[in-house]
């Protein structure tokens, strides 16, 4: 199956030897989405400036990929302080809805400068 790489021009760039995404078959592996602006400068600020700023990145790679974040069947959600997660929670109802809601873990993890790392995996099928 060939594999068809993505790089989004609306997203912040990668921060290191990898692609925004990868398009195999009818998935789409979305690599993890920060809290950097397409310039490359880090969003700093509170919590819900730096995790907008992430599902915004992760927006505009599913769409590079050929879909939206409707067709999420997976997300994985990164958070440095886990007292973020009910915060982190708001903002992703705002992104995701409340319906046929994706597979989720949310872990917390040492995030090197920013609060939130977010990855997803879309099915780009009908």
């Amino acid at each position: 199956m060939p594999k068809k790489i993505i790089m989004a021009d609306q997203a912040a760039p990668p921060g290191g030897p990898y692609s925004h995404a990868v398009v195999a078959g009818d998935h789409a592996y979305l690599a993890g989405a920060c809290p950097v602006r397409p310039d490359g400068t880090w969003v700093t600020g509170d919590f819900a400036e730096q995790a907008r700023a992430a599902f915004t990145n992760l927006a505009r790679v599913a769409e590079a990929a050929g879909g939206d974040l409707s067709k999420a069947v997976r997300v994985g959600v990164y958070l440095r302080d886990f007292a973020d997660f009910p915060a982190m929670n708001e903002i992703y109802v705002e992104f995701f809805g409340t319906e046929n809601l994706p597979a989720r873990t949310t872990l917390p993890v040492a995030l090197q400068g920013f609060d939130i790392e977010i990855d997803a995996v879309l099915y780009l099928g009908d």
